[in-house]
């Protein structure tokens, strides 16, 4: 895990952990920063992001054992009901003698005393004086239990490209999984930051609530002692009231929505829903409007290499190019080399032996294809239209893409004029409210003018934290679009 998450995490995991176990809110309050750290050590989209990324780099690792020679063992036992004899019965075979005369060997065959003739049989084959027996037994051979085996070695010479084009493609396949994980750490991110923002939001509205309900308690104390003294009417106090009470609604819903808001960020960290977080900006007072406004245009070709997702894309491209590689090898002729010890009991190696014995042998195995009725063309073919396939969605994204940074900095810079607009209203509606408070303890401005001046007080303050919100958001999302949102926070690497 890189050393920026580490510390970024140490601390307030443990606070917060503690916080868990003991039930109570940790005094340390939690930045922006330790959110994200947290989010990305818990994710599962991430996690799973992780593991995709480790089960690609293992595919290239396999790829590259294609390189290596492969050496395999099969063996067996063998049970034959019958042994096997070369014989059906006793052989007699005839026998022959070195003649002199002639300086060969001549049948010894039996012979007519008579005329010296040799004798023939009743099969019309002549007779034989002597014969060698071979039994029936000694041509037999137990074969009930055999055992066997080989070790095989298989050296691939050259497989149509195959294998290199599987070791690019499996490399690709690791580096666009790397990029896909960059690219749900960007995800990841942004949700943090929008739950992060929300809660920052919801704490500046309920703090904001609290101040006009103060404003509504202290107005309906002046009007309810103004009623006791006949310069205000009843009326009047009842529309104090009824504001009062709707005042008391809007705070319960910010109240509940807080506590929403709290739980969404939590679960966003990876942390129990009931996990208390005090956040870094939730209390910061932020009032002064960007010096400059984000700029409307950008370097294309820098923001393409940039984001993630699209380098995943181009990846995608190469991997299918490496495809059409591998789909035309198979129209290309296979060498490889082949090397084996088969050894077997029994053996014929020295005769019939019940004895483990075996032999070596080297041979070179040669794959050519002939014809196939077009069917590796085709899937060659359709390998080519799926990595074209490949190329126009990568342009197609990053037409998308362009659109998607001229919008999004469209909006940074229509966040930044809104919030200034609003800190320029905020000003007057509270010099407008100071001056209607005033005027009504001077008995020149009605219960109404207040009310109206404290509506539009709590409108402006309104519409200014919500601006305020809305300019980080929006220059998370340039960042993300841009491809720099990742940062330090990318380099989650997974154990291989």
């Amino acid at each position: 895990m890189d050393m920026w998450i580490n510390r970024a995490i140490l601390a307030p995991a443990m606070l917060l952990a503690a916080a868990v176990v003991s039930g109570q809110a940790p005094d340390v309050a939690v930045s922006l920063d330790s959110c994200r750290a947290m989010a990305l050590r818990s994710n599962k989209q991430l996690l799973m992001r992780n593991e995709a990324v480790n089960a690609a780099h293992y595919q290239n690792r396999e790829a590259f054992a294609a390189y290596l020679p492969a050496i395999d063992f099969a063996g067996g036992y063998t049970y034959n009901q019958k042994n096997i004899s070369i014989f059906d019965s006793d052989q007699l075979l005839p026998t022959k003698s070195f003649n002199l005369e002639t300086q060969k060997y001549d049948f010894n065959l039996v012979k007519n005393p008579m005329t010296g003739e040799p004798v023939k049989g009743p099969d019309g084959q002549y007779v034989p004086e002597t014969v060698a027996l071979i039994p029936k037994e000694a041509m037999t051979y137990d074969i009930h239990n055999v055992f066997f085996g080989a070790v095989t070695l298989t050296q691939p010479i050259y497989m149509g490209g195959k294998i290199v084009a599987m070791n690019k493609l499996t490399h690709f396949a690791e580096q666009a999984a790397r990029e896909l994980r960059s690219s749900e750490v960007e995800n990841v991110i942004y949700a943090v930051d929008a739950a992060y923002w929300q809660v920052v939001s919801l704490k500046a509205k309920q703090k904001l609530a609290k101040s006009y309900l103060e404003l509504l308690d202290t107005l309906q104390g002046n009007v309810d002692a103004m009623v006791r003294q006949g310069v205000a009417t009843r009326s009047d106090l009842l529309s104090v009231d009824v504001k009062l009470n709707q005042a008391k609604v809007d705070m319960t819903k910010v109240d509940n929505g807080l506590v929403l808001s709290r739980m969404a960020l939590a679960q966003v960290c990876g942390l129990p829903v009931d996990t208390y977080m005090a956040l870094a900006d939730e209390d910061v007072e932020v009032t002064e409007c960007p010096a400059t406004l984000p700029a409307t245009s950008y370097d294309m070709e820098q923001v393409y290499s940039q984001r993630p997702d699209l380098r995943a894309l181009e990846y995608g491209v190469k991997i299918y190019e490496q495809k059409s590689k591998v789909a035309l090898s198979s129209m290309l002729p296979n060498v490889a080399l082949v090397g084996s010890y088969a050894f077997s009991n029994p053996n014929m190696f020295d005769g019939f032996s019940k004895r483990f014995n075996g032999a070596f042998s080297v041979g070179a195995m040669v794959t050519i294809p002939i014809w196939h009725w077009g069917g590796n063309y085709n899937k060659y073919r359709a390998a080519q239209s799926q990595a074209k396939v490949a190329q126009l969605e990568l342009a197609d994204a990053r037409e998308m893409v362009s659109l998607q940074v001229s919008q999004s900095a469209f909006r940074a810079q229509e966040a930044v004029k809104t919030w200034q607009m609003t800190v320029s209203n905020l000003t007057k509606a509270n010099e407008n409210l100071r001056q209607a408070t005033l005027g009504f303890r001077e008995g020149v401005m009605t219960t109404d003018n207040v009310m109206e001046a404290q509506t539009a007080w709590l409108k402006a303050n309104s519409e200014n934290i919500d601006a305020m919100i809305d300019v980080h958001l929006c220059d998370v999302y340039l960042s993300k679009v841009l491809g720099r949102l990742g940062g330090p926070a990318a380099n989650v690497e997974s154990e291989n």
